[in-house]
């Protein structure tokens, strides 16, 4: 059969129509995922300080030589658990030994003398009372005897003293507790306030700053703090005492604020603390810390667009609420909707170009 070149050409300008129609029809949009999400508000919050300082046990001693001597035996060392009235240290005591020994023949003689004195004493007195005496004579017995009164009491002094000194040659622990510093070792000689030993009872700690003279007058006023540890943990102080003088040097006025007597996990005198408490209020937006997204130095979140698009944002982050919120200094406005759990949203956001 033999087609017409007029229906041979309608035919391909037909086909021609219809392919252009399909290449001009546009794909489907992409349809916009379905995330669990929250809607970023605004309210007031405290305003808070932020301090640097540091642990500390509450109970601390630094045990320091009180006599001259040199050291004979250390019998603990750092990290050594020790009791109250435990021997820590021992000094050569030749010496202090002598010293006693000097003291203790004296005061026998003070006695000696004493006893001499009162019988003297007691003689002239029964005769001068009968007026067999003269009065100079009484009044030199009654001399000699307060004489020796006085010598007793002053032999008494020294060999007490010099028990001292020989009891400074044994160290004992004041309390029960940890050894944290032994600057010393054995054969050294040492002078009086040289220090020994630290030791520290542990369980009740304070944590210790400086701050300005400003801002230790707004923290007498509330008289509340929160102790802020490096891995997060916060703590409602216990106790909150601010010095009532400045440090000359450095204009600073020191503040300690205990912690609770319970506290769970390792916390030893020395760590890295920070003082927190209130200074004001002010209108904050925070978002819950399971929300951000850390992608290297960056932290950020998963927003929902007005469009129903996920993207991801970078915030700069504030300081850590009361509530466990993360305040958000910029990126994010109230009104925003961001995404609750950032996995899911990762794995909604459109490739750009689709």
């Amino acid at each position: 059969m033999r087609t017409s070149l007029p229906v041979l050409t309608a035919s391909l300008l037909a086909l021609a129509l219809t392919a252009c129609s399909r290449e001009d029809t546009p794909a489907p949009a992409a349809k916009a995922p379905t995330l669990d999400t929250l809607t970023v508000g605004s309210g007031p919050a405290a305003r808070e300080q932020q301090v640097d300082g540091a642990l500390e046990a509450v109970n601390q001693a630094t045990l320091s030589a009180q006599t001259s001597a040199r050291i004979t035996a250390l019998p603990v060392d750092v990290n050594d658990r020790v009791q109250a009235g435990q021997l820590v240290a021992r000094l050569r005591d030749t010496e202090q030994r002598s010293g006693l020994e000097q003291a203790d023949g004296a005061l026998r003689m003070a006695q000696a003398r004493m006893v001499e004195a009162d019988k003297t004493y007691a003689r002239i007195k029964e005769v001068y009372e009968k007026r067999l005496v003269a009065a100079a004579q009484m009044d030199a017995a009654t001399a000699e005897h307060d004489a020796a009164r006085a010598a007793l009491n002053a032999a008494q002094a020294a060999r007490n003293r010099a028990a001292e000194q020989l009891a400074y040659t044994e160290v004992r622990a004041p309390f029960s507790g940890i050894v944290t510093t032994r600057p010393v070792q054995v054969g050294e000689a040492v002078m009086p306030g040289q220090p020994l030993l630290v030791v520290q009872a542990p369980g009740a700690m304070r944590a210790v700053v400086d701050i300005t003279q400003q801002l230790a007058e707004a923290l007498r006023k509330t008289g509340k703090a929160t102790v802020l540890l490096g891995d997060g943990r916060r703590f409602e102080a216990t106790q909150v005492t601010v010095f009532p003088n400045a440090d000359p040097a450095t204009q600073t006025v020191r503040v300690r604020a205990d912690l609770p007597a319970k506290v769970n996990g390792d916390i030893y005198p020395g760590m890295a603390a920070k003082l927190v408490f209130s200074v004001g209020e002010a209108q904050t937006v925070a978002i819950p810390a399971a929300s951000l997204v850390q992608r290297g130095e960056i932290t950020g979140v998963y927003i929902q667009e007005a469009d129903g698009h996920v993207a991801f944002r970078a915030l700069r982050m504030g300081r850590v609420l009361a509530d466990g919120r993360i305040e958000v200094l910029a990126g994010l406005a109230a009104g925003e909707r961001v995404a609750r759990d950032p996995r899911a949203a990762a794995a909604a956001v459109i490739p750009e170009g689709k």
